[in-house]
């Protein structure tokens, strides 16, 4: 069969992939930028809604509960209907989140409308996300493929951190319900763009493990809704006889059950066990929670520094992040090139390692009259790694997967990254919270402190506070540097991909078999 043919067949597509590629690309950006922009709006919520702090943490806790959860299962359902289809489907629901999201305040609606509507949002995101990896696994060869995953890796590392700067720019500009409305027009083109160019791909009948289903959504759900919350309960009581330990524990044990299973299960199950036989698949799981969760961690406190100690507004603050946006977009060319023709250990090795010396540097440069310099130097060294992790480490998971497994493989490598954002999250927030109350003593309300911080005060604090409360944000950087380093760890470890293995062979003149074969 030609490849014209096999495209009208729907397995193949004809022509070059990347048309597709590039729509895919604009909801992908557009997702992973609502993962973060609300962080600089939390001041302006609790403003507009009259609403606590606890309450506003819901508008992106109940985003990142429903992109997590059904992520399993939205991988899945692409191999099964076919990935253009959900990812329209996801996408169409992403975008009329936001328009609901932007008018619950001119409706008078109350915040828990936004809440909800940031739920539907996170849903439509979840069945966005694994299609993007799946169509570039089907389409492209395995030897172009790392340009491709390098264009996906360097779009994830540039929207977590363009987030907070177009949150910034769009609540002092316009207002904080923009940051949802400007959702819409980018959603609508690439509606169009998606169904245009991206290719109807052959599909796989699949039964639904719904066994499976149930313990991973379950499971999911309390582990991260305990430790994405607990810090509001103060890891106590939530109601009646549910506590969050309990929550959590419960979490962990039914995922334990769901893994059981899936080794049990002599039919099709949700994940496939065999997908971690490959060992650049397991360790590029590893990896990229270690990335996700280092992603997030990192930017709350240098946001809360730079607006509460140094007294900077939400655009300004976020501006200090531009140098590693820019550097991450500029440099994705490169480190697609190179991921196609260097071992992936060294290049997500030297990428996390230059993660982490970036976080301590930004640690470092965290004080009350520091020059700013020094935080664009380490954000420009932080803008130097990312490229080198997010592709790369996206190109060894899906390196070896076969078609059928693509969107299995995706759902999988996705769940591992959000989840990792999650625990970044809650860690960051309660190790803040202690290193506030040591630096600034027991009378000190560290919740009250960092709210204070986010709002962004006229001025910057007191110098009596500011160097405590500089230093307690400071120390708190350390823990993502540190994670980043089992991202290091699991890199030292990657096979040699087996193109590249083929292709030294074939210059030797010797013929190497592809793995199952």
């Amino acid at each position: 069969m030609t490849t014209t043919s096999a495209a009208r067949a729907g397995t193949v597509p004809a022509g070059s992939p990347w048309p597709a590629l590039w729509a895919l690309v604009i909801g992908f950006f557009m997702i992973l930028v609502d993962s973060t922009i609300v962080s600089v709006a939390t001041p302006a919520l609790m403003d507009a809604f009259g609403a606590s702090i606890n309450e506003v943490m819901w508008v992106t806790s109940s985003y990142l509960l429903a992109y997590a959860v059904p992520l399993l299962i939205t991988g899945r359902l692409g191999d099964r209907v076919g990935p253009k289809r959900v990812y329209l489907v996801g996408l169409t629901v992403f975008t009329l989140a936001s328009l609901w999201c932007g008018l619950t305040g001119d409706l008078g609606l109350g915040i828990g409308a936004l809440i909800t509507a940031r739920a539907v949002q996170g849903l439509g995101a979840s069945m966005m996300t694994p299609q993007t990896m799946a169509v570039i696994t089907r389409t492209f060869p395995a030897e172009r493929r790392g340009s491709a995953m390098a264009l996906w890796g360097a779009t994830a590392g540039v929207a977590t951190l363009v987030g907070p700067l177009l949150g910034g720019v769009l609540i002092d500009g316009l207002g904080w319900e923009w940051i949802f409305f400007v959702n819409v027009p980018v959603g609508l083109v690439g509606l169009v763009l998606a169904a245009r160019l991206v290719p109807r791909l052959e599909t796989h009948t699949h039964r639904f493990d719904l066994l499976g289903v149930a313990l991973s959504a379950v499971g999911l759900l309390c582990l991260v809704f305990g430790i994405q919350e607990g810090q509001s309960y103060d890891w106590g009581t939530i109601s009646g006889l549910v506590s969050v330990p309990l929550l959590i524990v419960t979490g962990a044990v039914l995922l334990v059950v769901f893994v059981v299973w899936q080794g049990l299960n002599r039919g099709e199950p949700l994940v496939p066990l065999g997908l971690f036989r490959d060992r650049n698949f397991s360790l590029a799981n590893v990896g990229i929670t270690a990335m996700g969760f280092t992603v997030v961690a990192m930017i709350f406190p240098v946001m809360i520094w730079a607006q509460g100690v140094r007294g900077l507004s939400p655009t300004m603050a976020a501006l200090l992040l531009a140098p590693s946006s820019v550097m991450s977009f500029v440099l994705a060319p490169l480190a697609g090139r190179l991921t196609d023709r260097v071992h992936p250990r060294l290049l997500v090795g030297g990428g996390t390692f230059l993660l982490a010396a970036g976080i301590v540097l930004m640690a470092r440069a965290m004080t009350p009259d520091a020059p700013l310099w020094h935080v664009l130097v380490a954000q420009f060294v932080l803008g130097l790694a990312n490229p080198f992790i997010w592709g790369p480490l996206s190109t060894a998971a899906t390196r070896n997967l076969p078609p059928q497994r693509a969107g299995a493989g995706a759902g999988v490598y996705n769940t591992t990254r959000q989840m990792g954002s999650v625990l970044g999250s809650a860690a960051i927030a309660v190790l803040m919270e202690a290193r506030l109350a040591a630096r600034l003593g027991g009378g000190a309300a560290p919740a009250g402190g960092m709210a204070e911080g986010m709002a962004g005060p006229a001025g910057p604090m007191p110098p009596g506070v500011a160097e405590p409360f500089s230093r307690a944000l400071a120390e708190s950087m350390y823990l993502p540097a540190l994670v980043i380093l089992v991202g290091l760890v699991a890199a030292l470890f990657f096979e040699l991909p087996h193109h590249m293995v083929q292709d030294r062979a074939r210059r030797r003149g010797r013929h190497v078999s592809a793995p199952g074969t």
